[in-house]
């Protein structure tokens, strides 16, 4: 039987609530299997412009306004998690594609070494940038508001502009708005497991995860796929 761990690819949207809320049961998920899964983080770019998603998108539903009490409301019936009341009714970042296209500078960032998708510190940082939005109440696509954040860890902003100048955070923000037409995904947060064929979305229970994992681990090592 196998040892390799589980692979899980995770995508979300640093501006969707959904994968805010979804964050506890990702460390869970790590906490309950440990070494037996291996998760990988991507984006998927749905705020790529707010202008349009949200203020022609609920237009009907009371535009930036309308969801800011969606967003209050959603959040209500998950008391783990802190909510500025001003996102998207006082702060409204126009894309989340910055903070994204930010954390590719960080990922190929490093004081001693590239730094993969898995670095936990790099998982940190992200984290903290949506802390810094749904908690704090602070505009994530200032690219100040990004490097005060960076700058808690001790990073270089000289190399991480570096990476924004010459194109090559860019060229890696690219490939996953690429993986988002190749995996045809659907939104934020969305688990890939099985070597992709398994897919995960929304507003998905921490059992129907753990679910998913212990089946793979089960099977694992198995030439056919289990019936249940």
């Amino acid at each position: 039987m196998s040892n390799q761990p589980i692979q899980i690819s995770y995508f979300s949207d640093v501006l969707c609530v959904w994968a805010y809320v979804a964050q506890i049961r990702l460390e869970e998920l790590k906490t309950k299997f440990q070494d037996k899964i291996e998760i990988t983080p991507y984006h998927v770019t749905l705020f790529g412009d707010t202008e349009k998603r949200i203020g022609e998108g609920w237009k009907n539903k009371g535009g930036f306004d309308g969801f800011n009490q969606h967003v209050l409301h959603v959040c209500e019936d998950f008391p783990h998690i802190e909510i500025n009341p001003n996102v998207w009714k006082k702060v409204r970042p126009k894309s989340s594609g910055m903070a994204h296209l930010f954390l590719k500078a960080v990922q190929l960032t490093s004081d001693s070494e590239v730094l993969t998708a898995k670095d936990e510190q790099l998982k940190k940082i992200e984290w903290d940038i949506r802390l810094a939005f749904f908690q704090d109440g602070r505009d994530i696509a200032d690219i100040n508001v990004l490097y005060d954040i960076a700058s808690q860890y001790n990073l270089s902003k000289e190399k991480i502009s570096e990476q924004l100048n010459n194109g090559a955070a860019m060229a890696l923000f690219c490939s996953e708005i690429a993986m988002r037409e190749e995996y045809k995904l659907e939104g934020s947060p969305t688990y890939l497991l099985n070597q992709n064929r398994q897919k995960l979305f929304g507003n998905v229970g921490y059992k129907i995860m753990e679910a998913n994992v212990a089946e793979l681990l089960c099977d694992q090592g198995n030439k056919q796929a289990s019936w249940c």
